[in-house]
This record gives C-alpha cells, sequence and structure tokens, in this order.
C-alpha cells in the first residue's frame, strides 16, 4: 500500500512509521523538518500545514493518508500559541483536504487524528464516540479539525479521525515529564484526583491507527484503552510500578499559577468509552493500566 504521513516526527507518528516500514508498504512523509530521520526508502517532501497545501507529487498515487501534524498543546498558552494550536489542525487539514480534491485518483482512506479534548471537561459521565463535543477552546478545536477531515467524503475517501486519549510511552508524550518527580518519592495526585484519565499505551494506539486503514470504519473512534482511571488511581499505580511512594499532592490553583490556562487539561476529567474500537473488535494488549505501565518502566 502506498501511504502518505504527515507528523510522522512525532510520539505516534515515529512508532506508525516504524511499523509500516517493517510490514513494505511504500511510504511518503511529509514534514516540516527537512533533516527528519527516516527508515531507509522512506521519501520526504517539505510541508507547513498552517501555510498551504503539501505538495501534489506526496499524495499523488497514494493509497492512504494518515494526518498526523499539529502544533503541542501541551505548553504555557498565549494567545500566539492558541492561534497556531488552531491553525496547525485546522487550517492544516484544510489545506490537505483542498490538496486531495485536485488528485486524479483520491486516496482510498485518510485518517486523521484529533484528541479527547473534543469532550471537554465532564466529571463520572462516560463519553463513547456519539457523545455531544463539549464547550471551550479544545473542543472548538477539535469539532473544527474534524469537519476539516470530513470534507474529504464528498471525495469518496472514507474519513476516519482517532481521538487519542492520553498516549503513554518513555520516549515522549506525558509520562516522561512525570516520572522524575516520581522516582524521587516526590510524585503525587494532581488537583483533587478524581478527574477521570483516559490513557492508552502507545503500542495500542499505533495499532488502532493501523486498524482504521485496514477495516471498513468511518467516522470518529475514541483511541483509549477500555479501562480509564482517576488521576488518584493513576498516581498510585506510577508509584508502584516505580516503587515508590507518592505523598505530594499538587493544588489546583498551583498547576494554573504554572501552566495558565492550560492547566484545563492536567484537570479536566474525560471517562472516555471506546465502543467504536470494541465493536470492531479491536484487541488490547494493555487494556489495565498497570501492566501497561509494567511493560514501559521494565
Amino acid at each position: 500500500m502506498k501511504i502518505t504521513i504527515s507528523g510522522a516526527s512525532g510520539l505516534i507518528g515515529r512508532r506508525l512509521l516504524k511499523t509500516l516500514a517493517a510490514e513494505g508498504h511504500s511510504l511518503h512523509v511529509l514534514s516540516r523538518h527537512a533533516g527528519t530521520n527516516l527508515p531507509g526508502g522512506v521519501r520526504l517532501s517539505a510541508w507547513d500545514p498552517a501555510k498551504g497545501e503539501p505538495p501534489a507529487e506526496s499524495l499523488r498515487d497514494a493509497d492512504a493518508v494518515i494526518h498526523l501534524a499539529g502544533e503541542s498543546v501541551a505548553q504555557r498558552w498565549s494567545a500566539e500559541v492558541k492561534g497556531r494550536i488552531r491553525d496547525s489542525r485546522v487550517n492544516g487539514t484544510r489545506n490537505l483536504v483542498e490538496a486531495l480534491k485536485k488528485l486524479p485518483r483520491p486516496p482510498s482512506v485518510l485518517v486523521c487524528a484529533s484528541a479527547t479534548g473534543y469532550y471537554g471537561s465532564r466529571g463520572d459521565e462516560i463519553l463513547p464516540e456519539t457523545a455531544p463535543p463539549g464547550s471551550g477552546f479544545l473542543p472548538e478545536v477539535c469539532v473544527a479539525w474534524e469537519g476539516q477531515a470530513r470534507a474529504a467524503e464528498a471525495l469518496g475517501v472514507r474519513v476516519v479521525t482517532v481521538r487519542t486519549g492520553v498516549a503513554l510511552d518513555t520516549r515522549g508524550g506525558a509520562l516522561p515529564r512525570m516520572l522524575p518527580p516520581f522516582r524521587m518519592g516526590v510524585g503525587g495526585k494532581l488537583g483533587s484526583g478524581k478527574q477521570w484519565m483516559s490513557w492508552i499505551h502507545l503500542q495500542d494506539l499505533a495499532a488502532l491507527f493501523h486498524l482504521a486503514l485496514d477495516r471498513p470504519l468511518s467516522g470518529a473512534i475514541n483511541g483509549v484503552a477500555p479501562f480509564p482511571v482517576d488521576n488518584a488511581e493513576f498516581t498510585r499505580t506510577l508509584a508502584a510500578a516505580l516503587h515508590r511512594p507518592a505523598f505530594l499532592p499538587v493544588p489546583g490553583l498551583a498547576l494554573k499559577m504554572l501552566f495558565g490556562e492550560m492547566s484545563e487539561i492536567l484537570l479536566a476529567s474525560q471517562r472516555v468509552a471506546p465502543e467504536a474500537a470494541q465493536a470492531a473488535r479491536f484487541c488490547w494488549r494493555f487494556p489495565q493500566l498497570a501492566p501497561a505501565l509494567a511493560d514501559l518502566l521494565k
């Protein structure tokens, strides 16, 4: 299969690229970084998603497109940063679909990243793919982001949006930032600790993207494990995996002072249910948190 991938230098992209290359697929990467380190035989085209359409040759004859590119939300938000977050996802996806419209043969499937930020903070409410979006900056971005991806359906393209939760891996994302204080024995819950965390082992998340390529799925898929935990349980489980105590909670006010508006991500409660993946009989290798962390920290 000929597959074009944007955002291949990110956490999910690196894992997918390695897997798909090992399977012998023909891969073409879209990246803002011309020096991106790629497996042998993988082609590379430069593309800044917010600034225009990707090069036509990067999409020509592609059977599938995986769109992962987007500005990191894990930084202190200013008006400028929020603009980059929005533009990289919404305008970037619009630019990609505009390029697909010009192809003599569009790909059969577009798999586009989204996020569980779509739901906002919803307390104990169980959130399957059919749940309505929340309110606020991230839900508004996710709604617009997915809307731009769905515009490809008018071309006869099957569109899947994977709403990723907290992807766990030691080489990037949230987990490496948590490990130093926990290893020093000064980790603790965030805020009340009652907020739900919908997590997933990176290996399972990459497999879900792969599933979206291979199966006739369409619409949203929640990219999370089937057993979310609250932040207090996550804290206890991580501390136990490291054989360290965890007794220093971080007050919500301190998080807001440190991270500003971005602290909403850390304190949001999202009890997300992966009903679409379960209906497709997806088999998680790590459905429970303790074995997932044991695998990652071994």
